[in-house]
C-alpha cells in the first residue's frame, strides 16, 4: 500500500492538489473568473473534505475524522463566500475554527513542554494582536481571536506540530497578509503572490497530518 502511486492511493488529494493549483495560475484569467474561478477555488478545500471522508477510520477516533471532515468543508465554503460577501466568508471560517478547537482539544498533548506551552499562549494572545495592527479594525482582531485560538489549540495537541502545528501557523500568516491589504502597512506583492500558496499549505498539511494520525499512519506525540 505504502509503495502505490499518489493516483491510485490518494485520488482524492491529488485532484485537490490539481485544483488549488488551477485556481492559483488562473485566478486573474478570464477562464478563472466568475463561477468557474469560485468553483475552482472551493474545490481546493472541498476536495480535502473528501479525501479525509473518504478515509476517516470506523471505530474510537471517527468521531475526529467527521470534526476535520466539517472543519474543512465549512472552510471550502468560507472560500467561495468571501468572493460574494468578506463578512459571511468570515463567518464560515469562524465556524471552521470552532470546530477544529473542538477537534484539538479533544486530543491536548498529555504532557506538552514549557517551549510547546509558550508557544501556545504566543500564538493564542498573539494572533488578534498582530491582526489588529496591521489592519487597524476591531471587527478583523475579534475574528482573529477565533484564528489563534485555532493555531494555539492547534500546537497543543497531540497531532505532529511540525506537521499540523506548522499549518495552523502558515495559516495565520496567510490571513495576516489578507489582514494587511485593509490596513497602513502595503506589503505588495507579498500578499498577491503568497496569500494562497500560505493558505492551502495549511489545510493541506493539516488535513494530511490528522487523517494520517487517525488511520495509525503517523505517530501522535
Amino acid at each position: 500500500m505504502a509503495k502505490r502511486a499518489l493516483i491510485e492511493q490518494r485520488p482524492w488529494l491529488l485532484a485537490s492538489i490539481a485544483a488549488a493549483v488551477a485556481y492559483y495560475f488562473l485566478r486573474d484569467n478570464p477562464v478563472g473568473e466568475g463561477t468557474w474561478g469560485m468553483a475552482l477555488k472551493g474545490a481546493g478545500v472541498g476536495l480535502l473534505a473528501v479525501y479525509a471522508a473518504m478515509r476517516v477510520p470506523q471505530g474510537k477516533h471517527r468521531a475526529d475524522g467527521l470534526l476535520l471532515v466539517a472543519v474543512l468543508a465549512l472552510a471550502a465554503c468560507g472560500d467561495v463566500a468571501i468572493e460574494l460577501d468578506f463578512l459571511i466568508g468570515g463567518a464560515f471560517f469562524a465556524g471552521a475554527h470552532v470546530v477544529a478547537v473542538a477537534l484539538y482539544l479533544r486530543n491536548l498533548h498529555q504532557r506538552p513542554s514549557p517551549m510547546q506551552k509558550l508557544m501556545g499562549a504566543v500564538l493564542l494572545m498573539g494572533t488578534p494582536l498582530v491582526s489588529y495592527l496591521l489592519s487597524g479594525q476591531v471587527q478583523i482582531a475579534a475574528y482573529a481571536g477565533f484564528l489563534g485560538a485555532m493555531a494555539s489549540a492547534a500546537w497543543m495537541s497531540h497531532y505532529p506540530r511540525y506537521r499540523v502545528g506548522a499549518g495552523a501557523v502558515l495559516f495565520v500568516l496567510s490571513d495576516w497578509l489578507i489582514f494587511a491589504r485593509l490596513g497602513p502597512i502595503d506589503l505588495e506583492p507579498a500578499n498577491t503572490i503568497l496569500i494562497w500558496p500560505l493558505y492551502f499549505a495549511a489545510q493541506i498539511m493539516i488535513a494530511t497530518g490528522i487523517t494520517q494520525c487517525l488511520r495509525g499512519e503517523q505517530p501522535v506525540r
